[in-house]
């Protein structure tokens, strides 16, 4: 059981702090965590990724319109200021870059990392603003899969010869190839059963969206070892969620802060069933439960107080899960 932290992306225009940002990611080294994660979000107030199942029913959420850093330039400025500390994207959207940038960016970040890094990607899902980005989402799918082939060419082949429906490439080449060989761990993001298992033909590892609740999380892991168990896939396959998370001796401010810091993302008010909350040992109880449904890697998403939340799960919490 590894535990991962996010890195604070919210920064409103102007009040990017570099010496703050850097404290907070040498003491999340100090303390073990085995990597930090960023998430992408390029324009605001467009669907999530998918709806989702609460307590209430069925409904539909939407990214707020919240200041976010581009996770590829804040996971540069995290791996100079650390040594030792994985650093990953959960997820990049990729059907909406070019796969080449994006596979020469990835490969540039590792090689400056000396291979820490670790790459998320996911269709994104239908309702985004696929306009600014000149694609069609009739053909999202088949982007992403296409996608996917192509930056793992540039990431291994020598010479890249490539006939796609969107791209090709007669003898190019790309240099440097990343650090890590034959590249960075590579984890798919998906809700969707179809594309659950989709994680495991293009994937190492399968991420779980913490706008999933634990519940359907679980569901989601039965599906993949299903599939799993029928395939021959590598049996270190790994399995990670992210998990929105605030430790608060009082329950009542923890859960009216969590539902304002999730209203804030995505648009809605009534999704803390996605999120762990309270006193230190609702925390470990919440955790628990997620390590039983199937995550190896957890990351930890703090809503507020990141640096202070980020102590006290390293001081109350991880420990009691691990020793579980």
């Amino acid at each position: 059981m590894h535990f991962a932290i996010s890195i604070p992306q919210r920064v409103p225009d102007g009040t990017f702090d570099p010496a703050k940002l850097r404290d907070y990611l040498t003491r999340a080294e100090s303390l073990g965590f085995h990597s930090a994660w960023t998430q992408e979000v390029v324009l605001g107030s467009a669907p999530a990724l998918a709806p989702l199942e609460l307590r209430s029913g069925t409904q539909k959420i939407e990214f707020g319109s919240v200041p976010t850093l581009a996770p590829l330039e804040l996971m540069t400025f995290a791996a100079a200021c650390t040594t030792r500390l994985r650093l990953g994207c959960a997820v990049f959207v990729s059907p909406l870059h070019n796969p080449i940038h994006l596979a020469k960016s990835i490969s540039t970040l590792d090689q400056l990392s000396r291979g820490r890094i670790e790459v998320g990607v996911g269709s994104g899902g239908g309702g985004r603003m696929f306009s600014a980005f000149e694609v069609d989402p009739a053909s999202l799918i088949a982007r992403f899969t296409e996608g996917l082939r192509l930056m793992k060419a540039c990431w291994t082949e020598p010479r890249i010869n490539f006939s796609g429906r969107f791209w090709q490439l007669d003898g190019a080449s790309m240099e440097p190839k990343p650090f890590q060989k034959p590249y960075p761990p590579l984890w798919i993001g998906a809700n969707h059963p179809a594309a659950v298992r989709r994680a495991l033909r293009y994937g190492n590892g399968f991420f779980g969206a913490g706008s999933s609740t634990t519940a359907q999380f679980a569901q989601q892991i039965h599906v993949l070892r299903e599939a799993l168990a029928e395939s021959k896939q590598d049996p270190s396959f790994q399995i990670a969620k992210r998990v929105y998370i605030a430790v608060d001796d009082n329950v009542t401010r923890a859960h009216e802060r969590v539902d304002a810091g999730l209203k804030q993302i995505y648009g809605s008010s009534g999704m803390t069933a996605v999120a762990v909350y309270g006193p230190p040992s609702a925390c470990i109880k919440g955790l628990r439960e997620v390590a039983d449904a199937g995550a190896e890697l957890i990351q930890l998403h703090p809503l507020f107080d990141e640096a202070e939340q980020m102590e006290r799960l390293a001081a109350e919490v991880i420990s009691e899960v691990q020793n579980n």
